[in-house]
């Protein structure tokens, strides 16, 4: 499709997009969902009645009848419903998905810029496995749930049309809905263009920091915009430090300390190609003279560094999730509390670290007491200097435990 299609598209009709099936939760079953979440899983369900296909949105009763919702169903996938509507006189139509979207749009507008941000953060914007993000005049979206993935050109759509309404014109549509995830929803991985084609290396500012962003073969979509503030954060402890990153990926950290006026960052990943974008980052801002990378597995130097006696200003460890299932968060936290050990010990007296999780399932409480570990064994105390989390456009809905993931943690580490 041209943008100019998802501009035509009607987007207003009311004919109902649910179908005339029904689905039954068992009695007493649904718990989460009736706390406020849009999630019902297949053990949940005493059957269903009429004709559906997978990914057909259909009504949801509660075993005695009485009304619960309209979401799309899926028996590929063991969240059997995602529920899109709570209301019984609001079936999900064109009309209702792009009122949807407008107070997606709306809700960003109102707390930040639009320029470069998440869009959609799937259950946090009532759209369930779907996520969009903006990249200047570039959308790049991934879709993960049967459901929403047929309803995801109307989406474009709107999304398209919305903007349009604070002047942001959209140049190109890309899909990142590569992840393996989708294979649990009985669906293929793809990527690839929605629109008409163009360069997939898009350059965007955030912080003040130049960034160019491969939406085609970087991470998920491309760039983490979740950690915006936390990166900014950062600035007031840079100031004149010798910082040492972990976890650089394309620098995003410590691009942003050597902008803040850091005399030294040493920037380390063990991606090769995430480190020539990372070089490529720090020359497009002129401060290549300043930030120096590695290709090193961070596991592996940081002890190396401790044997050496080096000692940093700031440590900023930032890495991937060590876990994405329940059954691994004792490995997981074994890994947090020895990345932060080490990352304490090469911290000078006074100075500062930096350290967070991006994994759903360590949560807050667990995180915590890891850190509160790896203190004690490196022997250090810490001072916490602010706790943060996700930005702004990745919202935390209190209803939909999953939407709440990154833990951030600025520390002043003490030996006295």
């Amino acid at each position: 499709m041209t943008i100019a299609d998802y501009l035509k598209m009607d987007t207003d009709g009311l004919d109902s997009l649910v179908r005339s099936a029904t689905a039954r939760v068992k009695k007493g079953e649904g718990r989460a969902f009736k706390r406020g979440g849009l999630w019902i899983y297949d053990n949940e369900l005493s059957g269903v009645e009429g004709s559906y296909e997978d990914g057909d949105l259909i009504r949801v009763e509660d075993y005695d009848g009485y009304f619960l919702g309209y979401g799309f169903i899926n028996r590929a996938s063991s969240i059997r419903i995602r529920v899109l509507s709570r209301r019984e006189q609001e079936p999900v139509t064109p009309a209702f998905i792009k009122n949807k979207v407008r107070q997606a749009v709306r809700y960003r507008a109102q707390i930040m810029d639009l320029s470069s941000c998440r869009l959609i953060f799937g259950e946090a914007d009532f759209l369930p496995g779907l996520t969009v993000d903006k990249y200047e005049d570039i959308l790049v979206v991934e879709s993960l749930a049967l459901g929403i993935d047929r309803l995801k050109s109307l989406i474009l759509a709107c999304l398209v049309q919305v903007l349009a309404e604070y002047d942001a014109q959209i140049r190109g549509i890309y899909e990142r809905s590569d992840a393996k995830v989708r294979e649990k929803e009985g669906m293929e991985r793809t990527k690839g263009f929605l629109s008409e084609p163009f360069d997939t290396k898009v350059q965007i500012t955030e912080n003040g920091v130049k960034y160019i962003v491969d939406v085609e073969n970087g991470q998920k979509t491309g760039f983490f915009l979740d950690q915006k503030e936390n990166r900014r954060a950062m600035h007031r402890i840079c100031r004149g430090a010798e910082v040492l990153d972990c976890f650089t990926h394309t620098g995003s950290f410590a691009l942003n300390a050597a902008y803040a006026g850091a005399a030294h960052v040493t920037a380390v990943d063990a991606s090769d190609l995430a480190i020539a974008q990372a070089r490529e980052n720090a020359a497009l801002n002129g401060l290549q003279d300043r930030v120096d990378f590695l290709v090193r597995d961070v596991f592996e130097l940081l002890p190396e560094l401790t044997e050496a006696g080096k000692q940093y200003d700031v440590v900023i460890l930032d890495p991937p999730a060590f876990t994405k299932a329940r059954d691994s968060i004792k490995a997981a936290a074994r890994g947090y509390r020895e990345i932060n050990r080490r990352g304490m010990s090469l911290v000078k007296n006074g100075g500062f670290l930096a350290t967070c999780s991006c994994s759903h399932f360590m949560d807050p409480e667990l995180f915590h007491s890891t850190i509160e570990m790896a203190a004690k064994d490196a022997h250090v105390r810490l001072r916490q200097v602010e706790f943060r989390t996700q930005a702004p456009d990745h919202p935390i809905l209190w209803s939909s435990e999953e939407s709440y993931y990154l833990k951030f943690y600025i520390f002043q580490v003490i030996r006295a």
